[in-house]
């Protein structure tokens, strides 16, 4: 590391230079810069930076799934949880973006991309797509465009937060190479990459009036970050922002250009992952067969550290004659993992100043107490608030070879964490337990104050339901969840096999009193109390951590049987059919809402409780039909249904609301849905629903607004009237409308109105292809007028029906003889109960 006297001259950024003027000495430098980026990046470490195995990132990368977000919108849930829910989202109508091309606009995009924010959850890949952009453009393979990029961590710009310095000059401290490079704000080209923002320490208040526009000027660190971001100062420059999804609204979405998501590996890229981590094919195969075998273990495996923990775990206990039970629960390959780390510190004959059960249990502190407080990164004095002597990290970051890393940062002193999020939940969760079962005390009594000293006279606990039940009720009323995993290591551990595992683990472990059947019921008794059964689902997860499925094959038993339209379900088999829903093997492509609906379920309370399955279904396939024909429903759950769909509208391809109550008020809600510009809906049914011209223009407002996508309109059996129908009439007429089917049977709809329709189709008659008028008023002149567009050569019209419209053989000779001009596309004419009579036939037989 350079010293505070190498900062006398800060970098100079004047003159103008591009790629193909520079000076000798300055692509000399870009040259060096370049390839001491490709040094620091090129490997990818699982596991620890010094301890773990290096391996040349492009040997073993596999391609990420990376799409772009629909909003900046905040998942408040757990993280685990919105994996689950990610696993049922389809890939087939997204167009995924490679991380190289990052910056690059997708076809039918024209606007330059400055500013991008790339959100994914932990471990799912976020950093390794930055090293994997950094080290092609090292290579020279991509993006030669840009001349250089900052890879600045906030883990690492957080050592610098109380420091007052300019830009050039917090270039220098982590770039002292390029000091003597003169870059111009307009013409050099850089990148800046703001590595976990998630992790950041900084008051980022991009409130604040301090504007800089001068890369000399001095200022706050997160100053400098604010007024880069927002383009004060280098306009010019690309700026790449990562971050959890919690954290992602730090950044105000009008500085942000393009929101980009990491959604881990796919189905075929968790396979790929393991050929080439393990190079026993057979061997492999295996794993992945196993892994496919529990839903909770393959839904995990879209997040690549898991994939690496699974296969460490996988490769060694498949590998061995006496391999004892393979991991099915995630408490059981987190134990497992834990297991193994240790026993790789004894093989290494690491030094022994601390024992196993120390060191386990420190760390555990430090887990648990970071946990509480959010934080997946920790400095020095995190260490020493928990106890752990900062002389004595490198030991630990040694013996827990794969667990907790010790970093070196480009600036200078020590970054510290968990490699993963899970593991530091497991880990808090074994602390929680042991302290538990060790001196009978509860981590939950623990205050800030008090965390870790003895407190007089503190409550001692018998038996380990206590501990389950406070837990429980610590984690419930988390906004977040951010205890939920935690709560399903900490049941998972009280299983007999996890506890032996621990045995091994620690010589030292006491015992008490345990009755799991108690556990079991408190959890139950918690999934009737709680009205949301979204809320419940990790309940759900939590019994089966504890072999406990009595709910779920109930539910699973009712549905086998068709039973379950004709019982009255409690909240809590409520919460438990959402869940066997969410958990199914067979992803669903159809949600039939009547199926759950009978004479004890009212519709509108059905499709509110079952919205969190509704949630995610609408990603699971590229077609999504939602079949509540006929259902009861009203405008509230109608507005239930649209609230619930329109976070992210863009795989809902077809809904059937027909002869529901939902009326004007249902409609107007569905509108604010579809003039999403995400939404892409192609057919939507509201035939008897109720509707009438006040909801007709609701509805046509909103498809004027995005009309390119709907195929199918059925708006039959309503009161739309000549009103609502004249209203149509200019959504069809707009070139972007593709409209190919129309049912408009007894809709009111008059002569008159009949002439505006065929006006407006015949200014945009290519796509039509049914038109549905019967029992409409249409009459002969309705006819003639609808006889003008079928002669158009470019009027597609396949299917005209025309039941009961007042129909004479006047109007028939119109129609016949506009026919005969353009016969070669109608397929289907229906003129029953008209009064076409003998002569009309004629003309339609010639």
């Amino acid at each position: 590391m350079k010293s505070d006297a190498s900062m006398d001259q800060p970098m100079k950024f004047e003159g103008k230079h591009t790629s193909t003027d520079l000076s000798h000495d300055s692509q000399l430098v870009q040259s060096t810069f370049k390839s001491d980026l490709l040094k620091k990046f090129q490997c990818l470490y699982e596991g620890t930076a010094k301890q773990g195995n290096p391996t040349l990132l492009n040997e073993i990368y596999t391609e990420l799934y990376i799409t772009e977000s629909e909003s900046g919108e905040i998942n408040n849930e757990h993280e685990v949880r919105q994996i689950e829910t990610q696993s049922r989202r389809a890939e087939t109508e997204d167009t995924p973006i490679k991380c190289n091309d990052i910056f690059r606009p997708l076809p039918g995009q024209d606007k330059p991309i400055r500013t991008v924010l790339t959100k994914g959850v932990a471990g799912i890949g976020k950093t390794v797509s930055v090293q994997k952009f950094i080290v092609d453009w090292a290579e020279g393979k991509d993006n030669q465009d840009v001349q250089l990029i900052f890879p600045l961590p906030f883990r690492e710009i957080n050592l610098m937060k109380d420091k007052t310095l300019s830009l050039s000059d917090l270039l220098h401290v982590f770039f002292p190479e390029t000091k003597d490079l003169e870059i111009s704000s307009g013409e050099y080209k850089v990148l800046f990459i703001f590595d976990g923002l998630d992790e950041c320490r900084l008051s980022l208040n991009f409130k604040s009036k301090v504007k800089l526009c001068d890369i000399s000027e001095s200022a706050s660190v997160d100053g400098l970050l604010i007024n880069l971001i927002e383009g004060n100062l280098l306009p010019s420059a690309l700026i790449w922002i990562t971050s959890r999804p919690a954290a992602a609204d730090l950044v105000p979405s009008q500085c942000v250009h393009r929101v980009t998501e990491v959604r881990g590996f796919n189905e075929p890229q968790k396979e790929e992952y393991f050929r080439k981590r393990i190079s026993d094919q057979s061997l492999a195969n295996t794993i992945i067969t196993h892994l496919k075998s529990s839903r909770s273990l393959h839904i995990m495996c879209h997040i690549p550290v898991f994939c690496w923990i699974s296969a460490t775990v996988l490769e060694e206990m498949l590998s061995e004659a006496e391999r004892g039970e393979i991991p099915k629960t995630l408490t059981q390959m987190y134990t497992h993992f834990l297991l193994i780390q240790t026993n790789i510190k004894h093989e290494k004959d690491y030094e022994k100043r601390l024992k196993d059960e120390d060191m386990i249990l420190k760390l555990g502190k430090l887990a648990y107490r970071q946990l509480v407080k959010g934080n997946l990164i920790f400095y020095e004095e995190d260490l020493r608030e928990c106890g752990i002597d900062v002389t004595e990290t490198s030991v630990y970051s040694g013996l827990c070879t794969q667990i907790f890393r010790e970093e070196l940062g480009l600036y200078q002193g020590k970054v510290f964490c968990f490699v993963h999020l899970s593991i530091q939940e497991h880990l808090a969760a074994v602390y929680a337990h042991i302290y538990f079962t060790n001196e009978n005390r509860n981590v939950f009594d623990k205050t800030k104050q008090s965390f870790f000293t003895k407190i007089p006279n503190q409550k001692k606990y018998h038996s380990l339901s206590e501990l389950h039940q406070r837990a429980v009720d610590e984690a419930l009323p988390s906004k977040n969840g951010h205890l939920d995993l935690f709560l399903r290591f900490l049941l998972g551990l009280s299983l007999e096999s996890n506890r032996t595992l621990l045995r091994e683990l620690l010589t030292q472990t006491g015992s008490c009193s345990y009755n799991k059947e108690e556990t079991v019921q408190n959890i139950k008794q918690k999934i009737r109390e709680n009205r949301s059964p979204e809320r419940s689902i990790n309940l759900f997860h939590c019994l089966n951590e504890l072999g406990d499925d009595s709910l779920m094959q109930e539910i699973q038993d009712y549905l086998t049987s068709g039973k379950i339209r004709g019982t009255k379900l409690s909240s809590s088999q409520w919460s438990a059919l959402v869940y066997v829903l969410l958990t199914s093997e067979q992803k669903m492509d159809v949600f039939d809402l009547k199926q759950f609906i009978g004479a004890n379920n009212k519709a509108d309370e059905v499709l509110q409780k079952l919205l969190p399955v509704v949630n995610p279904l609408r990603s699971t396939s590229v077609i999504v039909l939602y079949r509540l024909w006929d259902c009861g429903v009203t405008d509230e759950g109608c507005a239930a249904l649209t609230s619930a769909l329109r976070s992210n509208p863009s795989h809902l391809r077809e809904l059937r609301l027909s002869l529901n109550k939902v009326g004007d008020s249902g409609v107007k809600q569905l509108s604010d849905l579809l003039q999403d510009p995400h939404c892409k809906l192609e057919k939507l049914w509201l035939r008897g629903c109720g509707v009438t011209d006040e909801g007709c223009a609701a509805l046509t407002s909103a498809l004027r607004s995005n009309p390119s996508h709907l195929r199918k309109l059925d708006l039959s059996w309503n009161k739309v009237g000549d009103s609502g129908v004249k209203q149509l009439s200019d959504l069809l007429q707009d070139p972007h409308c593709k409209l190919e089917i129309l049912w408009l049977s007894d809709c009111g709809v008059t002569d008159e109105v009949c002439a505006a329709l065929t006006s407006a189709l015949r200014s945009n008659p290519s796509h039509l292809r049914e038109l549905d008028l019967s029992w409409n008023k249409v009459g002969d002149s309705g006819v003639k007028q609808l006889s003008d567009l079928l002669q158009d050569p470019h009027c597609k019209l396949e299917i005209l029906m025309l039941w009961d419209c007042g129909v004479t053989d006047e109007g028939c000779a119109a129609l016949t003889s506009a026919l005969r001009s353009n016969p070669s596309h109608l397929r289907k004419l229906d003129l029953s109960r008209n009064k076409v009579g003998d002569f009309g036939v004629k003309l339609l037989t010639i």
